[in-house]
């Protein structure tokens, strides 16, 4: 049976990393593709030397995803101690009755708390906060409650095990 001690010297706070693209014009740019690409659909050559339009577009549109991912910028967060969240939340009390705290004033603050790469202080996420679609801000926060919220426990990957039974079955 582990000494407490041993097990509070292995215990590493639960750190949760997204991508955002901060590329809005690039994002523009593939919708756009794509909006073509369907238009494509129902495509019939009226020559023998007609190329399939399609094939041009899906290649701008893989030089287009190259260049989103280019755009893109890690968010790592880590869990804070109960004391840490707690203080955090006594921070942001609500002004309507049967709510513990006010979702608004919190969110910027827990992403504020949460991020250790890169690191923000609470002005830092309000500017951040100006530039970024709600979307993109609620990726942000999410991911600042979800380090906080969910459990740890080894995770199960179908897709993985897929790939790997494959590769068992090829033997």
């Amino acid at each position: 049976m582990p000494d407490i001690k041993d097990v509070l010297a292995k215990i590493k706070p639960r750190e949760h990393t997204v991508r955002i693209c901060l590329a809005g014009d690039v994002a523009a740019e593939y919708d756009r593709l794509e909006a073509e690409l369907s238009k494509t659909a129902q495509w019939q050559p009226q020559s023998m030397a007609e190329a399939n339009p399609s094939a041009a577009i899906a290649e701008k549109m893989v030089a287009v995803q190259e260049r989103m991912r280019e755009a893109e910028v890690e968010f790592t967060f880590r869990a804070l101690g109960a004391k840490a969240w707690s203080d955090l939340v006594a921070q942001h009390p609500s002004s309507k009755e049967g709510e513990s705290f006010d979702p608004e004033s919190l969110a910027p603050a827990l992403v504020a708390a949460c991020a250790v790469d890169p690191e923000m202080t609470p002005s830092d996420v309000t500017e951040l906060f100006e530039t970024l679609n709600v979307g993109q801000r609620q990726q942000l926060t999410e991911a600042a409650w979800h380090v906080n919220g969910e459990a740890t426990s080894v995770p199960f990957s179908l897709h993985a095990s897929a790939i790997l039974a494959s590769l068992t079955a090829e033997k």
